[in-house]
């Protein structure tokens, strides 16, 4: 499966201009936990997600408001390309403790924001397929045979 496809159709999105207000208000908005910062022509500059409210914004005194979204993200991102696979992916987010991993095309343009949700969504998926097939398996099983 394309890694593509485990994504929301939509990447969570907010630019380099935008406040940390607004940054929040589309993971409100969007019920998510993190959204790409992107500049002009899409390309990732950044990542700001839940953990950057707590870390960085919480007890430090800005006005989410008037802050620029840019000073608080977290900047550089690791980031994937459609050639990885779920699996791959998956071991990154949990080695790095990642919960957000954006998706990219050669140049840096976003296509996807991956979350470890989707990711554990279809390794549930999975699962329950593989114990539906032995399932199968062991119903069909005729004594002696």
């Amino acid at each position: 499966m394309g890694i593509l496809k485990l994504c929301d159709e939509k990447p969570p999105t907010v630019g380099l201009e935008a406040t940390v207000a607004e940054a929040i208000q589309v993971m409100l908005d969007k019920s998510v936990g993190g959204v790409a910062v992107v500049d002009g022509e899409q390309r990732v500059a950044g990542i700001f997600t839940e953990r950057d409210v707590l870390k960085k914004l919480a007890l430090s005194g800005l006005d989410p408001q008037q802050t620029p979204v840019r000073h608080l993200m977290t900047a550089p991102v690791d980031m994937a390309t459609v050639e990885t696979t779920p699996g791959e992916a998956f071991e990154e987010m949990v080695s790095r403790h990642y919960r957000h991993l954006p998706i990219v095309d050669k140049d840096g343009r976003l296509l996807g924001l991956l979350s470890i949700r989707h990711l554990l969504q279809w390794r549930l998926d999975e699962l329950s397929q593989q114990l539906d097939s032995m399932e199968q398996y062991v119903s069909n099983d005729a004594p002696g045979g």
